[in-house]
């Protein structure tokens, strides 16, 4: 029997019961990758962190209760959040190799801050069937990224991103794609929600990962660097986002909400 010290943390936001929660689990060594999975459906989070020290700083790895995935912004924060507050880490920067490249998390003053890349975009001119039927109403325009796929649905006003009303069992049927809507914000540069069905999450609270395109967006339509953005989901939370070109800082608040340990 291995035990596994694990910590459920609320990414982005400063205090519990807000944000996103991610499990962040702490490896001494790399564990085979069906015991990640039936650890991370044995959780039931939208993600579950996997983090391993190495040489050159961690190794970390995410999985949905379904799946592993490339990149994700919310258990990384998680994962930083952990090893500057858990694991007596006195350094200003952490150096995480994941399957998306090296990604680096910096912290000031309890505010953490993710290097991640830009994503690039393309406008849609032609529309799938299941977005058109899924989304209560329809966008001004749409784009995608591929390399992590989703489309971007874009709204006129924040109101309309707050009361949508998609219907799930359609865009479920745009696997492997999820669907992101974002629209200007009132007290905000931008607003979003994120629906992902096929991967078992009707609504993501707050996603990292999906402001490496919604900050280039938002920053050359607003022609300005820094982006602050709110995810309008029931939990809600905050991102303060600055474009660099290639890379896109994304920072934000986390608590810590648990911890313990497994035993397998």
């Amino acid at each position: 029997m291995i035990e596994i010290p694990i910590y459920q943390i609320d990414a982005f936001s400063k205090t519990v019961f807000s944000g996103n929660p991610a499990a962040v689990c702490v490896l001494e060594s790399a564990i085979d990758d069906n015991t990640m999975q039936n650890i991370a459906r044995e959780n039931n989070l939208s993600e579950t962190a996997f983090i391993v020290p190495d040489d050159n700083g961690w190794d970390i790895r995410w999985f949905t209760p379904n799946l592993e995935v490339p990149l994700c912004g919310h258990a990384t924060l998680a994962s930083a959040f952990v090893i500057f507050n858990e694991l007596s880490y006195s350094g200003s920067e952490i150096r995480f190799q994941s399957k998306s490249g090296e990604l680096i998390v910096r912290q000031a003053g309890g505010l953490l801050t993710l290097d991640f890349p830009a994503m690039h975009y393309s406008r849609c001119d032609t529309l799938p069937d299941s977005l058109e039927k899924g989304l209560s109403t329809l966008p001004v325009s749409v784009f995608k990224v591929d390399s992590d796929p989703n489309y971007y649905a874009v709204y006129e006003s924040e109101e309309q991103v707050k009361t949508l009303q998609p219907k799930l069992a359609e865009l479920e049927k745009l696997h492997p794609y999820g669907v992101v809507v974002t629209a200007p914000g009132s007290d905000y540069d931008c607003v979003s929600r994120y629906f992902l069905p096929s991967y078992n999450i009707p609504e993501d609270p707050v996603t990292g990962s999906i402001h490496c395109a919604l900050v280039p967006y938002w920053s050359a339509r607003l022609n300005k660097q820094k982006i602050n953005a709110a995810q309008l989901s029931k939990s809600g939370g905050e991102l303060f986002c600055e474009s660099k070109g290639d890379r896109v800082l994304i920072s934000g608040y986390a608590a810590k909400y648990l911890e313990g340990k497994i035993f397998i």
